[in-house]
């Protein structure tokens, strides 16, 4: 009898520590997100547009997590997505990546949707988001200033690298604002007859135009014949 109870006791004591194991296996439970930086802000109201793209900064992903309370690097296990990717586009690591095309914030977030810690055991199944902004700053144009004259009675467009300048020849006049010491191309393009070459630049060859060095106001002169 005495040697039956001792059989139950002793299961007893590995059920009460399996629970006991287990309990401390429980996974952890995700509260929050924080991105950092949690603000980014590129360009310059000197700078074009244009030139902002390609800047690039590595976001980084935190979980805080309880049972117990800890934070962690979970940059490369949450989903990133940009709300205005016009704008930024960011993959999956979360590297962030201006497209140049326009200007502004926009929200970049990181989110677990699973829901589950480091060793993939579920967790309390909510969805958890943290958010960052990133901002774009608008070129305004105060700058020094290109203007292109449009002569011969053929017609054309013009373009320019870095962006700001682009008109065709039936504007009698182009004008666009860059920053000083802007290093600028313009190319010219007929659309009936054809082009009869730039004046006024710093070097030219055929159609295309080169300001080296924009530290003042410049007037240059496109022909189409």
């Amino acid at each position: 009898m005495n040697r039956t109870w001792f059989s139950i006791a002793a299961l007893l004591g590995v059920a009460i520590s399996t629970l006991t194991v287990s309990s401390c296996g429980d996974p952890q439970e995700l509260q929050s997100i924080t991105i950092q930086p949690g603000t980014e802000t590129i360009g310059s109201t000197t700078t074009p547009l244009a030139a902002d793209a390609g800047a690039q900064v590595q976001l980084r992903a935190l979980g805080s997590y309880l049972h117990p309370p800890v934070t962690k690097d979970i940059t490369n296990q949450v989903t990133w997505a940009s709300n205005t990717p016009q704008m930024f586009t960011v993959n999956s690591t979360g590297l962030l990546t201006a497209t140049g095309a326009s200007c502004g914030g926009t929200l970049v977030s990181a989110t677990v949707t699973t829901n589950s810690d480091g060793s993939g055991l579920s967790s309390s199944g909510a969805v958890v988001t943290g958010y960052m902004t990133a901002n774009v700053t608008c070129f305004s144009g105060t700058g020094p200033t290109v203007t292109v004259d449009f002569a011969g009675t053929g017609t054309g467009t013009i373009s320019s690298s870095p962006s700001g300048l682009g008109c065709a020849s039936s504007a009698t006049a182009c004008t666009g604002s860059f920053p000083t010491g802007t290093a600028l191309t313009l190319t010219a393009v007929a659309t009936s007859g054809t082009f009869g070459g730039w004046s006024g630049c710093d070097e030219s060859n055929g159609t295309v135009c080169v300001i080296n060095d924009l530290t003042s106001n410049v007037t240059l002169t496109a022909t189409f014949n």
